[in-house]
């Protein structure tokens, strides 16, 4: 068995596709409406893709109670300064657990927490 997806609810769809395409990178790969007043996009190109679900009287969820989505970058540094020319405001500090990886979290529009890791080799 392998995960397919994650499905996250989103308060505003656009905004929320704006950012994984925009910030993470993930490129859309179907996008449809799902009854009268809901749409659902799927973004990523690897085996396991976001779902994201919106429409008139979604809800996102309130709270996502320790849960991150990682993102493995090749340079910290490098998308620091791309976050940063981004707009991006909530960088959080880059931690180093060990000497063979280090990451930082930012936020998406929904509060979930988005981690970027770096391996080093």
């Amino acid at each position: 068995m392998k995960l397919s997806h994650v499905t996250i609810f989103v308060k505003n769809l656009e905004e929320s596709v704006a950012f994984y395409r925009d910030i993470t990178g993930l490129p859309i790969t179907r996008r449809f409406a799902s009854g009268p007043d809901r749409e659902i996009v799927f973004l990523g190109g690897g085996e396991t893709m976001i779902e994201l679900v919106g429409g008139a009287g979604e809800v996102a969820s309130p709270t996502f109670g320790g849960i991150s989505l990682g993102f493995e970058t090749a340079s910290l540094d490098g998308l620091i300064a791309e976050l940063e020319k981004k707009g991006v405001s909530d960088i959080g500090d880059i931690l180093r657990p060990n000497p063979q990886v280090q990451f930082f979290f930012i936020t998406d529009p929904n509060g979930l927490r988005i981690q970027f890791v770096e391996y080093k080799k």
